[in-house]
């Protein structure tokens, strides 16, 4: 099972995290040089709202895309980019250029939005939000991986709209992330990872989502095993001043016990884990790593879960 870190993305307001690009980079280079297998970003506009511009979060492609030179082994991820935020088209050239730049290490992570604030913030229609995505899903599936896409639909259009013409062009693997039937059954159509966030300890919420996916996969004639799954998790230090102790929301403990979590996930038949960490500083990046670190000495085994790409 592949374990990955989603940064901060400038929205944190806690004692010791780090703010602006420079201390997200430097997570991201902790990350990968303690042995994660990727780095995540998300997006959004603005934070809870308009109003406190301070905790706006930054622009999640730019920022991805700085980090895509910054590192150079770990995936790179968004835990998902909206797709009302760009138009499909575009963002499907986007990816396939981020492909190039960073050498094939782009996972595109892909949901509707939810955030009303920003919606109206930047004038972006929240109507019909799983009817726009599913034809932005459409247009960016086929453009990635047949190399162009005419597609005219009730809210995108587009006309012969090419990526890039090159020999063994990568395709990057696509992530969806949901849990309401529309979406699950979008995720089982077009994608190759799905993801359901945020978690402690694996539990009947995840499972029964998890079983939901199988039958919409069943549903489109597809096998549920080709369809990878993660799982967003938050991971704390025992010391960590948290209100949140539930253990299906929150796992807390020290690198045995972060350990044994991951372990537990992977029980589940979990591709990879994108860990949130609580506080986002230096000291919980090295538990996570640490942790995932043991958990690969007590299986014993590295097994390579890459997602296939179709």
């Amino acid at each position: 099972m592949h374990v990955g870190l989603i940064l901060p993305m400038g929205d944190e307001q806690e004692p010791g995290v780090p703010r602006g690009y420079a201390g997200i980079r430097d997570l991201a280079v902790r990350a990968e040089a303690q042995g994660l297998d990727s780095i995540w970003v998300y997006d959004h506009l603005v934070g809870d709202s308009t109003d406190d511009s301070a905790g706006s979060p930054w622009e999640a492609w730019t920022v991805l895309t700085a980090l895509a030179e910054a590192t150079s082994t770990v995936r790179l991820g968004a835990l998902v980019l909206c797709t009302a935020f760009r138009p499909p088209g575009v963002l499907a050239r986007m990816a396939d250029t981020l492909q190039e730049v960073s050498g094939g290490r782009l996972v595109l992570g892909l949901g509707a939005g939810w955030h009303e604030p920003e919606f109206q913030a930047f004038d972006l229609p929240f109507d019909h939000r799983v009817g726009r995505f599913d034809e932005a899903l459409q247009i960016i599936t086929t453009m990635l991986r047949t190399g162009r896409a005419t597609i005219a639909g009730e809210y995108h259009r587009v006309q012969d709209a090419p990526v890039r013409d090159r020999p063994d062009r990568p395709v990057p693997p696509v992530l969806v992330a949901g849990v309401r039937p529309r979406m699950l059954g979008l995720a089982a159509q077009y994608a190759d990872l799905w993801n359901l966030a945020w978690f402690g300890l694996p539990g009947d919420r995840f499972r029964q989502a998890n079983a939901a996916l199988d039958q919409a996969c069943r549903d489109v004639g597809r096998d549920p095993a080709t369809l990878a799954r993660t799982a967003g998790v938050q991971v704390a230090a025992p010391t960590a001043a948290n209100a949140e102790e539930k253990p299906e929301r929150l796992i807390r403990g020290d690198v045995d016990e972060v350990a044994a979590a991951f372990a537990a996930w992977e029980a589940e038949g979990v591709s990879e884990l994108i860990c949130s960490p609580d506080p986002a500083d230096p000291d919980t990046v090295t538990l996570i790593a640490d942790a995932c670190a043991r958990y690969r000495e007590n299986a014993g085994r590295t097994t390579d879960t890459s997602p296939r790409v179709r």
